[in-house]
């Protein structure tokens, strides 16, 4: 006798709009720095700024995350994530503003480092809300959150695109967009959870069971093995991201000659690929398991923009950098989730930290890039990033499997881990 389908109960109401909203902030981080990152050649030509000048600038962004970053878990407790998700959005964007007006490489710097202290506590918020949404859900949706995050992006990079060909002000361009913005993320409050940060997420809805996870194993120690390759997952795929997002309109301008216009559509192609794998990533997870994806995800970038820069080509640089995009589509999304339900953690530390920590990516990744092209040629300092590739490879076994069938269900068991979370996660 074939068992009855189990069917999923629909969230209610305020729940759905807390979702949406959680997808509204997610859409206004992205769109914020990525309207930026096409004037990035105008802002470093004016400068007269070197490769590693240029790259010391632009690491003060994770610089100010790692200093302001830990304060995020603590500031969410206090205030709730729903608060602090609005307010930092809204200091990142003045931080972007000062940044895209500065004077000197001490003010770039300066304006950078705002933005990316502000940017890491706003990520850590949101992150933390959209794992509440998804909690009720029980299901994954969180990679749903970050290709909305994608979406923002693209539409940031097509418009900082679109005002560098136009040659708009920076300081107009950039303060329309953070008024905009800002006021869309005043928006989503009024729809987010209401109600104090939950003590123990763990409680919210039971996870089933994966295989593959050593953390109830390997001893008192594992939790901190296991955290530290979770860093060292959502760490390569910053050092992605931010390769697209730092050099990729400088490859493609200064090495390869592109257009203005032409010079964004690395970051674009980059961003627009990982929506798309953002999009099916949920679906993905629940059928392959975090671990196949991962692996996947890091092959891809290897051998994706290994080629690009093995064969050097502006169409094949933009296709690249899209494969890129798409390989670690949901590298940091798996990280923080399977952080956030490590056992042996108070709420939202395992969160934070891995939050935290793969900031690391971002703040040596521009440096060491922009020192390489001194010493020899950019091509040879973005090798950095099918390394990357490689080293999710190598760590993606630390995430979960799909989940096992269990003769014992009166329903059709599983045949995906609804939420994408080790073993020992609950």
């Amino acid at each position: 006798m074939t068992p009855p389908a189990r069917t999923v109960e629909r969230p209610d109401v305020a729940v759905r709009r807390a979702r949406f909203a959680v997808a509204v902030l997610f859409f206004t981080n992205g769109a914020l720095f990525a309207n930026l990152i096409p004037r990035y050649p105008a802002i470093k030509s004016e400068l007269g700024l070197s490769n590693a000048e240029f790259g010391f600038a632009v690491a003060a962004f994770p610089l100010g995350a790692l200093i302001a970053g830990l304060a995020a878990g603590m500031l969410i407790r206090r205030f709730r994530s729903s608060r602090v998700a609005v307010v930092s959005t809204m200091l990142t964007a003045v931080g972007l503003i000062l940044a895209g007006i500065a004077p000197s490489w001490a003010a770039l710097a300066a304006g950078i480092f705002l933005a990316g202290a502000m940017d890491s506590i706003t990520d850590v918020a949101q992150n933390s809300h959209g794992l509440r949404v998804q909690r009720l859900y029980k299901r994954s949706i969180l990679n749903s959150f970050h290709a909305v995050w994608s979406i923002g992006a693209v539409t940031g990079g097509l418009l900082g695109a679109a005002a560098a060909q136009l040659d708009i002000p920076r300081g107009q361009h950039l303060i329309v967009s953070a008024v905009t913005f800002s006021l869309f993320a005043l928006y989503s409050y009024r729809f987010l959870l209401a109600g104090p940060e939950p003590l123990e997420p763990e409680a919210a809805a039971p996870a089933p069971h994966t295989a593959g996870t050593p953390a109830r194993s390997a001893g008192r120690w594992a939790k901190w093995l296991v955290l530290g390759a979770l860093v060292v997952i959502a760490a390569s795929g910053a050092v992605v991201e931010d390769a697209g997002a730092s050099w990729s309109a400088i490859y493609l301008s200064d090495a390869l000659g592109a257009s203005a216009l032409v010079a964004g559509l690395g970051f674009i192609a980059l961003q627009g690929m990982q929506f798309i794998g953002r999009l099916l990533g949920d679906g993905l997870v629940d059928r392959f398991g975090q671990r196949a994806v991962a692996r996947t995800g890091g092959a891809i970038v290897f051998l994706g923009m290994g080629t690009a820069l093995a064969f050097p080509s502006i169409p094949g640089t933009v296709v690249g950098f899209g494969l890129a995009g798409f390989g670690v589509a949901t590298l940091i999304p798996a990280a923080m989730h399977a952080a956030d339900e490590l056992p042996g953690f108070r709420a939202g530390t395992g969160l934070t930290i891995v939050a935290w920590l793969l900031r690391l990516g971002f703040l040596f990744s521009p440096p060491i890039i922009g020192a390489i092209a001194d010493l020899s040629q950019l091509r040879y300092g973005l090798l950095l990033v099918p390394v990357a590739g490689l080293l999710v490879v190598f760590f993606a076994p630390v995430l979960a499997t799909r989940v096992r069938r269990r003769a014992a269900d009166a329903a059709p068991a599983d045949d995906a881990d609804l939420s994408a979370t080790p073993t020992t996660a609950s």
